[in-house]
């Protein structure tokens, strides 16, 4: 269990460590068909997201995980939760099509995020909720969030993060340039892109599938302890 998260937490540094390496494109000069990496500022398009958990408004990208800690007789929060560990309960995950105002042209263009399209986010997320069993008083907006998703509380130890990408953050873009007559947009690659190996820092090779997404800035947001 300790390699396999290892493993992850390397791979996502790797990938990380590639995206920031990667020289910003002049949306000017990029030719159809070309993979770019953009970075900008975020504008929401017809179909803005909320929040699962916050309820933050005009956001592009949102996710919200919920885990529980397993003890040595508590309760699983998946079949593969393990003891003495924090397990996932459930997760959402949402995204939709957004304009990207580019730093280097000024340009702006659609990202197509929405309609089922592929994407890679790597968007921080904060824990905004830690529960303890032994409080019996529950945040009401927690409580709510559980009942409508039919969860229960029964005295587990949870935890939930939120991330999100709101109108006005920055991001940076990973995808194809397509242009279509007076629109200009990122979309999805036709196959994954390797991140290629970096042996100065031994990381192994990581497939990226779809759009690349990469934000931070929910990395400050306030925990509410429960």
């Amino acid at each position: 269990m300790v390699s396999q998260l290892w493993e992850a937490f390397q791979s996502r540094r790797g990938v990380l460590r590639f995206v920031n390496s990667c020289p910003d494109t002049d949306l000017r000069t990029a030719k159809d068909g070309e993979y770019v990496k953009v970075t900008g500022v975020v504008t929401c398009g017809n179909f803005p997201l909320e929040s699962s958990f916050q309820r933050i408004p005009r956001c592009v990208y949102t996710s919200t995980r919920l885990y529980e800690y397993r003890g040595w007789d508590s309760k699983t929060a998946n079949p593969k939760h393990r003891r003495f560990t924090w397990g996932l309960r459930t997760a959402e995950r949402h995204a939709v099509d957004f304009y990207i105002s580019d730093f280097q042209s000024g340009l702006r263009a659609l990202v197509r995020t929405g309609s089922g399209a592929r994407v890679t986010p790597y968007v921080d997320e904060s824990v905004v909720i830690d529960v303890n069993p032994e409080n019996k008083d529950l945040s009401p907006e927690f409580l709510r969030w559980l009942r409508e998703r039919n969860l229960s509380s029964d005295g587990r130890k949870m935890r939930l993060k939120e991330g999100y990408i709101k109108e006005g953050s920055t991001v940076s873009v990973m995808g194809v340039v397509q242009k279509n007559e007076s629109v200009l947009m990122i979309v999805p690659p036709s196959e994954p892109i390797s991140s290629g190996c970096q042996w100065g820092s031994c990381f192994f090779p990581a497939n990226l599938d779809g759009l690349v997404v990469r934000c931070e800035d929910t990395s400050d947001m306030d925990v509410i302890p429960v």
